[in-house]
């Protein structure tokens, strides 16, 4: 009697247990019919905007910044030389596509947006991961917005106050209207921010041609005289030449970015190596050029001198015209901004999607199919680095980070392949290239410690102390429940104020 019984009850629940999941079944088809009905209009994810044009623009409006008037001084002056300089820019570009080619097999590879995050998450494991988004968040993307709007509050009020200095406030202030001003288009629309790209992208080509054409001119009609001491290699130390490099590195960075939205982009297979290749050689020739002109036309001592390069070269060779390059310089700078801004955002986004950031931050606006809370959580950050940043310390402090997770990257790369050998990958870089590239890489970064070590060990103590969160949050979570109940009802008000929601389809 008890052996029926218990028979009996055992049939009971595996009958309750099979209508429960019929339910959930039945809602999870509902759920999905509902989906089916709704226009692609109306289902909330990110789409696939943006062609090979504008994906070029994203590269180039991006890597032609302020750059290319502010680097050539501080390669100048670590390198010893002009011809040592010229030499330093020629390796940057070549090192640049190296690596850029190298990002665009992880990006034919792997089709999920996050760029650096993606690969080390899918190469590596979660740790390095979470330590790329850790100091995205907390000190690259706001050290690297910081140095650019800079540069652009710089160019914008100088020409006002010339020859005296600007004061230092209204170039901070007129660097955060630009930040802001661009922080609310890409808030707004993908497309708006698409469009602006591409324009300042022609702008910023028109820029480097009206640089190019006066110097090229006068070289060509025998204006030589500071190109006659040829490679002082003895006025090369093994300290400064990293900090060299990394300011020709810093020149050309961008070229990974459109990796961070590998899902936005279409026909991702075809139009990524396309725009990578196309826009890095093209961008190689275009410093290489611009940096002869500069020679040409300016003395090293002259160009030592010089805050802001553009605008001496402008008074020196365009002299109808140097109250323009100011303001192409300043249009430059935020076409830099505006691609940085733009796809910063998508790696957070992917790191909360996947489950390694806070889940705020994978939501989206239900009309403006924007990522909207990775935008606006990082906008703080951005005007508080503005505020307290000094360009040269900026750029030694977010280099070390920087490239040692770029190199990480390539070396996951490597390992991925020797791994999985049948992995598909529509784009392949010769194993050549990615070798010298991750170790040129590492051999920077290590040589790093050497010559700056105070900035490059703030960048590896800030992110060294995202292990334990790691640990705390991720691998183990171990905060207290009062803690967690509170920061889930913030992350739901936000929620509902903002007027965002979780992704209706996978685009990847």
């Amino acid at each position: 009697m008890e052996k029926d019984k218990r028979e009996r009850g055992q049939e009971r629940k595996m009958g309750e247990s099979l209508q429960s999941h019929g339910q959930m079944g039945h809602t999870q088809m509902n759920k999905e019919d509902d989906n089916k009905k709704k226009t692609d209009e109306e289902l909330v994810h990110l789409r696939r905007e943006i062609g090979l044009l504008p994906a070029v623009s994203f590269i180039m409006g991006t890597v032609v910044g302020s750059g290319i008037f502010i680097a050539p001084k501080g390669v100048l002056m670590n390198s010893g030389s002009v011809e040592l300089s010229l030499l330093v820019w020629g390796l940057c570009g070549v090192l640049s596509l190296f690596g850029a080619l190298c990002y665009a097999e992880l990006g034919t590879t792997f089709t999920k947006s996050g760029g650096h995050f993606t690969y080390l998450l899918e190469t590596l494991g979660p740790l390095p991961a979470f330590l790329r988004l850790w100091v995205e968040f907390l000190f690259i993307r706001p050290a690297a917005t910081s140095l650019v709007s800079l540069a652009f509050g710089r160019y914008v009020v100088e020409p006002f106050f010339a020859p005296c200095a600007a004061p230092t406030m209204l170039i901070k202030l007129v660097s955060i209207l630009g930040v802001t001003f661009l922080v609310a288009i890409n808030c707004w629309s993908v497309r708006l921010a698409s469009h602006i790209q591409v324009s300042l992208t022609f702008i910023k080509m028109f820029a480097l041609v009206l640089v190019i054409i006066p110097g090229v001119i006068a070289l060509v009609k025998g204006k030589t005289e500071n190109f006659q001491n040829g490679f002082e290699f003895e006025s090369l130390t093994l300290d400064r030449l990293p900090l060299a490099i990394y300011n020709g590195l810093y020149a050309y960075s961008g070229w990974f970015y459109l990796n961070f939205v590998t899902e936005e982009v279409k026909n991702p297979s075809r139009n990524i190596p396309l725009a990578i290749i196309s826009s890095m050689v093209t961008m190689t020739v275009l410093y290489v050029l611009v940096n002869v002109a500069y020679y040409t036309m300016l003395a090293p001592t002259e160009l030592l001198l010089s805050d802001a390069v553009a605008v001496t070269f402008a008074t020196c060779a365009l002299q109808g015209l140097d109250s323009v390059i100011p303001v192409l310089v300043a249009l430059s700078c935020l076409g830099t901004l505006n691609g940085g801004i733009f796809v910063s955002p998508r790696m957070l986004f992917v790191g909360a999607r996947e489950g390694y950031w806070p889940q705020i931050f994978s939501t989206i606006h239900i009309r403006r199919h924007t990522p909207l809370p990775a935008l606006l959580l990082m906008y703080p950050l951005m005007v508080i680095m503005l505020i307290s940043g000094d360009i040269s310390q900026l750029i030694s402090l977010t280099s070390f980070s920087h490239w040692f997770f770029i190199a990480l990257a390539t070396l996951g790369m490597l390992i991925h392949r020797y791994r999985f050998p049948l992995h598909p990958r529509p784009f392949k870089v010769p194993l050549v290239v990615a070798v010298t590239f991750t170790a040129v890489s590492f051999f920077i970064v290590g040589l790093s410690l050497y010559s700056d070590l105070w900035n490059t060990g703030c960048s590896c103590v800030v992110t060294l102390s995202g292990v334990p969160v790691y640990y705390m949050t991720i691998y183990h979570f171990c905060l207290p429940p009062t803690w967690r109940r509170i920061f889930n009802y913030c992350s739901k008000q936000l929620q509902i104020l903002l007027e965002v929601a979780q992704q209706e389809v996978k685009t990847c």
